[in-house]
């Protein structure tokens, strides 16, 4: 007879393999039912521990949140200057993307969806870069080391190239981006991006 998990054992088990579904095949194409049967319990069981299964993937979605990136560290160690830590701050973002690939998947799949929640979530994963791009720019427009940019379109730019960059690497695995490391991508996507803008 299979051991009965304790509440909060079930409910991360739950978490856990809904997180990889909604990954595999979005919100839409995951029924309850199937994520009841890769876990061997029934429906009922999942509804005890969430209500509904909008509130089930708002919960991958907040149990990814916890992870985020704390970018404190990069900004106190190493130098201050605006290409130095857009760098750290970039490869910290695609390591850890690169260790949990199916939060990449899931904004794929959420970004076709149209889900509200989903759309919020990942807009706030990418609003520290959009913040310091938009600050950093202004900044050295302030001291004449970049030409008037419109810093709004320069941090999509950014975030373009970044999120182009994980979907040939990790989600598609192109092979004419094998031999490329991720650092190694990150430090060319800096350079590319510090010459689209003209920064000094």
């Amino acid at each position: 007879m299979a051991k009965r998990l304790q509440a909060a054992e079930r409910r991360a088990s739950i978490l856990a393999v809904a997180k990889v579904l909604f990954a595999d095949k979005g919100y839409h194409g995951v029924s309850v039912d199937e994520i009841a049967a890769r876990l061997a319990v029934s429906p009922a069981v999942l509804y005890r521990h969430f209500p509904s299964k909008l509130d089930l993937y708002e919960s991958v979605l907040s149990a990814i949140a916890c992870k985020r990136e704390n970018y404190v560290d990069i900004v106190v160690r190493g130098p201050d200057d605006f290409a130095g830590l857009l760098k750290r701050m970039t490869l910290m973002y695609v390591q850890s993307v690169a260790r949990d690939p199916d939060y990449l998947r899931m904004e794929l799949h959420a970004a076709l969806a149209g889900s509200q929640a989903a759309y919020q979530f990942f807009e706030n994963r990418w609003r520290p870069f959009a913040d310091y791009i938009e600050y950093g720019l202004g900044e050295l427009r302030r001291e004449g080391r970049v030409p008037a940019v419109d810093a709004r379109v320069a941090a999509l730019l950014f975030q373009g190239m970044v999120r182009e960059a994980l979907y040939a690497k990790i989600v598609h695995q192109a092979d004419r981006y094998r031999n490329y490391s991720l650092e190694d991508l990150v430090q060319q996507l800096v350079i590319l991006f510090l010459q689209a803008v003209r920064v000094t």
